[in-house]
């Protein structure tokens, strides 16, 4: 479900990063640890469609999602990828629920308000559907971008630091919450973080040096 080969990025043209192949299937969840500095934030955005790499091929549902122009490649995004920021990235003038709606016209998609009601009744967000982003609590903005990154059912799920800020109680209850999720919709997730706690909860691990 999720592949890569030979995976290289540059910032400047002179540094070269390296990354490890990656084969994750579908429906597995996968941890990727890495400490500051090691480069798993940048690897999260080439996943996700976000940065070109410089060499290499990521497959996303037996699609070179690295060979796909731009025009192609938002949709490709929108409609296979979810990603769970580190700090959500909402349109504030909208509210929670015409986010989501946005986020499903972006992918080419019917707008389904049947959809996003259900979900965010799911995750104990129905009284926030006509809410603004800054209404939220930061456990409801969370729940949101949860929310907003599987509304179109991704085949992947990418969560960038989802626990870094947390205390114990709160670190289980949102990881319960990604692979519940992920679940629902049948997706592989695979969770970036340093957060050295995660390391005994999944049994698929990626390191960086």
């Amino acid at each position: 479900m999720l592949r890569t080969t030979g995976l290289q990025y540059s910032y400047d043209g002179r540094h070269t990063l390296s990354f490890p192949d990656i084969n994750c299937k579908a429906g597995e969840h996968w941890l990727l640890l890495g400490q500051s500095g090691s480069g798993k934030t940048t690897l999260l955005h080439l996943l996700g469609g976000l940065l070109r790499p410089r060499a290499g091929r990521i497959e996303v549902a037996d699609t070179d999602m690295s060979a796909l122009p731009a025009s192609r490649l938002d949709r490709f995004r929108g409609r296979r990828i979810g990603i769970v920021f580190q700090t959500a990235h909402f349109v504030n003038a909208l509210t929670v629920e015409e986010n989501l709606l946005l986020a499903q016209q972006l992918a080419g998609l019917k707008p389904s308000r049947s959809r996003i009601d259900e979900l965010l009744e799911h995750l104990n967000l129905g009284h926030k559907l006509k809410a603004k982003p800054s209404r939220l609590s930061i456990g409801e903005q969370q729940r949101a971008a949860i929310a907003r990154a599987i509304v179109n059912q991704p085949d992947i799920i990418l969560a960038d630091e989802p626990t870094s800020a947390l205390d114990g109680h709160n670190c289980d209850n949102v990881i319960r919450l990604l692979e519940g999720q992920a679940r629902a919709v049948g997706a592989t997730l695979l969770v970036v973080t340093h957060d050295q706690r995660l390391k005994e909860r999944f049994s698929n691990q990626i390191v960086l040096p």
